[in-house]
């Protein structure tokens, strides 16, 4: 075989396996930039929630008129189980109360229905100084989105590959293989742990809680302003609020932490602010039975059900009646 026969050869292999690894990659769409559904990639790994579920704004057909947004325990809310309302769930990983008012703005830029309604997922931690003061934003995930190319960039990557292996492995398996598991209609699920896997996991949080965030709990003197700054700027939309749940056992050492005083303000503050708060964190029916919970602060997704059942219907019969009780001033 002459040099030139052998380059040619060679220069062939590398372009069929270049666009073998594209076409997978575009196949399995770990980023949610394509769009692409079938049984393959049914089982979505949580890589960045933040740059995943923006993509999917940005780059597929986005046409709600109700917007979710809360940490992870708002994820294991299904969007789809909100009664009347077209909901796209927004929620991420460890969101500040500092990144509302830039996630709201960039859904409503990008929806071709108008959203006129916003549910926030409000946790009670994350009203501290130290969780909501650092000057959060969705810009870093979204200001990239509008470069030429940024869908085909990367497509023959090492990570998105290894990603899209990772997704094509789970999907043959087809159940959760990861902490949070999307499928291609954004619904979250987890892994189900045993009793005692589940309460050694609550052990850990009970005394994480106690320790990072409830021990040298500090509020946040801004946190009502900054909300209030979030209502203003939207004004023709109605928000509703609620206040995640957490396991009884870790309310009650916020309460032998000595920061129940904050969490009374909190709540004072968030009603001020919206006229209400359907509250789910206080001591009931559902917080009471600790395996609603993976981990005593993450519920599983039936959890999340009973909350949009709540929020969304009279007196659903699924939920219990002292789960979500709704506080006025």
């Amino acid at each position: 075989m002459t040099y030139k026969a052998w380059a040619v050869r060679l220069v062939l292999t590398l372009i069929v396996l270049v666009a073998g690894i594209g076409g997978f990659n575009y196949w399995m769409d770990p980023m949610w930039m394509y769009g692409g559904k079938h049984e393959f990639n049914d089982v979505q790994d949580t890589i960045n929630e933040r740059q995943q579920k923006t993509n999917r704004i940005k780059f597929q057909p986005f046409s709600v008129d109700t917007l979710l947004i809360g940490s992870s325990r708002s994820t294991y809310i299904d969007q789809h189980e909100f009664k009347g309302m077209d909901v796209y769930n927004y929620s991420v990983a460890n969101m500040s109360v500092k990144e509302y008012e830039s996630y709201i703005d960039f859904a409503k830029k990008n929806s071709t229905k108008e959203i006129k309604t916003v549910i926030i997922g409000l946790d009670f931690f994350k009203s501290s100084l130290a969780e909501s003061k650092a000057p959060l934003s969705i810009e870093p995930y979204a200001s990239t989105l509008d470069k030429p190319f940024v869908r085909w960039k990367n497509i023959i990557s090492y990570d998105l590959t290894r990603y899209s292996c990772y997704n094509f492995k789970a999907s043959i398996k087809d159940e959760p293989v990861f902490v949070r598991t999307y499928d291609r209609q954004n619904v979250a699920s987890t892994i189900r742990l045993s009793k005692k896997e589940a309460d050694e996991e609550l052990q850990k949080k009970v005394e994480k809680f106690t320790t990072t965030f409830y021990g040298d709990y500090e509020y946040n003197p801004n946190y009502k302003k900054i909300l209030q700054n979030v209502k203003d700027k939207n004004p023709d939309t109605e928000f509703i609020v609620f206040t995640t749940p957490i396991s009884e056992p870790l309310f009650q050492a916020l309460i032998n932490s000595g920061a129940y005083p904050h969490y009374e303000k909190w709540l004072s503050e968030v009603t001020e602010v919206f006229g209400g708060v359907y509250n789910f964190m206080d001591i009931n029916t559902v917080t009471k039975d600790t395996s609603n919970y993976f981990d005593g602060h993450h519920f599983y997704p039936e959890v999340g059900t009973m909350i949009a059942h709540r929020i969304s219907m009279d007196n659903p019969p699924d939920v219990p009646s002292d789960f979500g009780k709704y506080i006025t001033k």
